[in-house]
């Protein structure tokens, strides 16, 4: 797919889109012999010259899963001062989150610089499954577990029959393959109860397991494989190995890991149980 030029050297690590607009304008970038005019669309297949070099396009995809705390919005705009690429502080690139996640709700939500991951996520008929954990204000019942496994009619519309699994008396387990405006939220209001506490713990097969409340990590080799193989048109070039350090990122080599060895929230000893495959 063709962008635009100065992000394309922008993505290359040159400079930044508004140098690569002076270095267009001053005839310093050439595409396929031409000089470039402002506006141009290029992929890989132009052959690009910038200040007489020739550009190699370096652009590395990356995937985060961050635990969203309550009061992060789920949006890109800089002007709300709540928003979430503030309160990731990820400095490798622009990123966008995958989907959304209610302010007064908190847990796992994907980040990414891939856009055709996002949409292919996001594709309602690609039906991918997102648990919950749910606080309620009363006790669970039979019938209210019935009732939100079968669907419940809200925004004009019902919701599809979904797993829900009660795990003590006021909280249960909820896996969807729908993201309506404040779904879960809404269905238990319908049937008279009061949402308390709200978490995403799982999307896909990506677990948000002991990942420390307002921090993040790359996803591992495995996560990203099998992402790529479920909703990935093509293999996106591996970004380089990092170490988490609660919300800092910095590039290394991987480390040795023990298998057994039990690790901190948020330490690759902790995002290495991401590798399992849950029963």
């Amino acid at each position: 797919m063709k962008i635009r030029l100065n992000k394309y050297i922008a993505e290359a690590g040159i400079c930044s889109r508004r140098q690569a607009d002076r270095k267009i304008e001053q005839g310093k970038v050439r595409v396929n012999g031409r000089a470039a005019t402002l506006g141009d669309l290029v992929d890989s297949s132009d052959r690009i010259l910038v200040d007489g070099n020739p550009l190699e396009h370096r652009m590395q995809r990356v995937y985060l899963a961050y635990n969203k705390p309550v009061g992060v919005t789920s949006t890109t705009e800089r002007s709300d001062p709540d928003n979430i690429i503030k309160a990731v502080g990820y400095h490798g690139g622009r990123i966008f989150p995958v989907g959304r996640l209610d302010k007064d709700s908190h847990g796992l939500i994907l980040l990414t610089n891939d856009g055709d991951i996002v949409n292919n996520i996001l594709r309602v008929s690609n039906a991918h499954d997102k648990e919950y954990l749910v606080h309620v204000d009363r006790p669970v019942t039979d019938d209210f577990v019935k009732k939100m496994s079968e669907g419940v009619s809200i925004l004009g519309t019902r919701t599809r029959p979904c797993r829900v699994i009660q795990t003590d008396s006021h909280t249960f387990r909820i896996i969807l393959q729908q993201g309506l405006n404040r779904q879960i939220r809404r269905m238990c209001k319908v049937l008279g109860y009061t949402v308390k506490d709200l978490q995403r713990t799982r999307i896909m097969h990506i677990h948000l397991e002991n990942l420390a409340m307002g921090t993040w990590r790359f996803l591992t080799d495995k996560e990203e494989e099998v992402l790529m193989s479920e909703v990935g048109e093509t293999k996106a070039e591996p970004a380089p190995k990092k170490v988490h350090s609660f919300g800092r990122k910095v590039a290394q080599k991987k480390p040795v890991r023990s298998p057994k060895k039990n690790g901190k929230p948020g330490s690759r000893a902790a995002a290495s149980k991401t590798r399992r495959t849950r029963k």
